[in-house]
């Protein structure tokens, strides 16, 4: 032990008791977001963006950084912003990709039919 720590915990217990002498964790560093910025982020998040104005469709966390630096000035890099998007209680998941010309007719006729799928393929 070195003589600070020792001298810091003298200090503590002359001032405090023995109550002085447990840890005392401090509250942290607060959150960049308030409350009230958090919520609109949450809105922002869930209505998505609209895919003819914004000419994308989904979010990345680069595209959040990004709205949080031009609506609330709070710069964030993305992997920051992934642990406020988390924080949130949203987790990394995205939509199966769908292709905008794609044709149900097609993918109902390329399905295997029951009596294909119980292996009896004529190319098996």
């Amino acid at each position: 032990m070195d003589r600070q720590s020792l001298r810091d915990w003298v200090i503590r217990y002359n001032e405090h008791g023995i109550e002085g002498l447990s840890d005392r964790w401090g509250e942290g560093r607060p959150p960049k977001l308030d409350a009230a910025e958090q919520a609109e982020l949450m809105r922002i998040i869930l209505e998505g963006p609209d895919p003819e104005t914004d000419g994308i469709a989904a979010f990345t966390l680069e595209d959040l950084a990004r709205i949080s630096e031009q609506r609330f000035g709070k710069p964030f890099h993305p992997a920051s912003m992934s642990r406020v998007v988390r924080r949130l209680g949203f987790s990394r998941q995205k939509a199966r990709p769908s292709h905008p010309m794609k044709d149900p007719a097609a993918q109902a006729a390329f399905k295997k039919s029951p009596r294909n799928a119980q292996g009896n393929c004529r190319y098996a």
